[in-house]
């Protein structure tokens, strides 16, 4: 469901409902006659529609935490608030780019349209940008041949899975994050996709190991034996799809 196009229709509707009452219809009414209920409803909930679209089309974006993908940093159900101009301001419904802000960075969490699935919203971090190459290799990770900074801390427990994950605080950047790693779970990818640019990806047993191109980026989530990535679909592209920056602190549990 497009509630960007069924809350700019709404707009249109209550916008014209409003103007034609200031410029015509009250002006033909009796000053004690009273509004019809369609131009009384119509008329009041423009300007509250009016609002929320500014709102949600330009400033953030309320965004529902659909799977454990982002454990521990985010939990399913999870509501959180997504920046809409930090790398650029779009036009509404039609999703075009007019203004180009900035640049996701490594450790940003976005949200973007799923490359393989548009009508998708997908939540992951951003791992590696252009031209860095990225290994994921026996679960640790390495940026353009220097490994992440690691640290191991207790071990957290996966309430929807009853199950203990190692829970480690990774610092790229400079900005911390925490990761769950399962013992039990393979190191290598086995169901990968036929992804454009797959040729600069080398698959072992180990992991993976990517070279990001221009224009794309490699998104992991921070529960990494519980997230179909880039080491799965491919490199996202953000010129072709859409991106918001989640805003930290901006979290609100179910």
């Amino acid at each position: 469901m497009n509630f960007a196009l069924i809350l700019f229709c709404l707009l249109l509707v209550s916008g014209a409902i409003w103007v034609a009452d200031v410029f015509v219809f009250s002006k033909r009414r009796a000053p004690e006659d009273k509004d019809p209920w369609w131009v009384e409803y119509g008329a009041s909930f423009f300007p509250v529609i009016l609002i929320v679209f500014v709102l949600r089309s330009f400033i953030v974006e309320p965004f529902k935490i659909p799977s454990g993908s982002m454990i521990p940093t985010l939990l399913v159900g999870d509501f959180i608030l997504v920046n809409k101009f930090t790398y650029g301001i779009r036009l509404p419904v039609i999703n075009k780019k007019i203004i180009e802000v900035g640049q996701p960075q490594r450790g940003d969490v976005m949200v973007f349209r799923y490359p393989e699935d548009p009508s998708l919203d997908y939540i992951k971090r951003v791992v590696g940008i252009p031209g860095d190459k990225v290994a994921y290799q026996n679960k640790r990770l390495t940026i353009n041949g220097q490994p992440v900074e690691t640290r191991r801390v207790d071990d957290y427990l996966q309430t929807e899975r009853l199950k203990y994950s190692k829970q480690f605080i990774e610092k790229p950047e400079g900005i911390e994050h925490r990761t769950l790693n399962d013992d039990d779970a393979p190191g290598f990818i086995s169901d990968a996709t036929q992804f454009p640019h797959r040729q600069d990806c080398l698959y072992n047993n180990a992991g993976v190991i990517c070279t990001v191109p221009a224009g794309h980026y490699f998104m992991m989530g921070d529960n990494r034996d519980n997230s179909r990535d880039s080491r799965f679909w491919g490199l996202f592209r953000k010129k072709t799809s859409s991106a918001r920056r989640f805003s930290s602190g901006s979290t609100l549990a179910t």
